[in-house]
């Protein structure tokens, strides 16, 4: 499980890296053409928008599997592992719920919907069905991630409790 974990870390981080690096070129070239050649590009602000779109929610899986959403852990930080569990179930059983019903199901009735009416971007001429994939691919992830903290919780709390203690203070030895 771990190496699948650092399989797709690779590649989520990766893949925001490239995302980033084109869009830093295209928003430059767009104020190059604008500002320099007085002549605006016509497709730089519509790739701009769609490589923030893919951003912004690659980039919030990505924030997930860091532990970076605020939120997250705040209510759990100071329980003992027993509460710590149940209540990381319980978050992360939210995480998956809203990502399997709006991001994966109500995502690829999006795709499924433009893709069928056809609907293309103005500008570049790419069917927008393309352009939403990025929500249950972002629906995917966070489920695999909540499943693989709620596996590592589970783990903590097993561990926890066959670790011999310290009769006399309670102390984990």
């Amino acid at each position: 499980m771990k190496r699948a974990v650092h399989i797709i870390d690779a590649a989520l981080s990766w893949t925001l890296i490239v995302l980033m690096v084109i869009m830093v070129f295209d928003v430059s070239w767009q104020v190059f053409t604008r500002f320099i050649l007085r002549d605006p590009s016509s497709f730089t602000e519509e790739l701009a928008t769609f490589l923030l779109i893919w951003i912004g929610l690659l980039g919030s899986a990505y924030a997930l599997r860091q532990k970076a959403h605020l939120g997250i852990d705040i209510l759990t930080l100071r329980l003992d592992p027993a509460k710590r569990f149940v209540w990381e179930f319980v978050i992360y059983s939210v995480v998956i719920c809203f990502a399997a019903i709006v991001l994966i199901y109500g995502g690829i009735r999006l795709v499924n919907i433009t893709l069928y009416l056809n609907q293309v971007s103005a500008a570049l001429r790419i069917k927008m069905g393309y352009v939403y994939t990025v929500l249950p691919l972002t629906g995917v992830l966070f489920i695999f991630y909540s499943l693989y903290f709620m596996h590592n919780a589970y783990q903590g709390l097993r561990n926890h409790r066959q670790a011999p203690l310290n009769h006399r203070t309670g102390i984990e030895i």
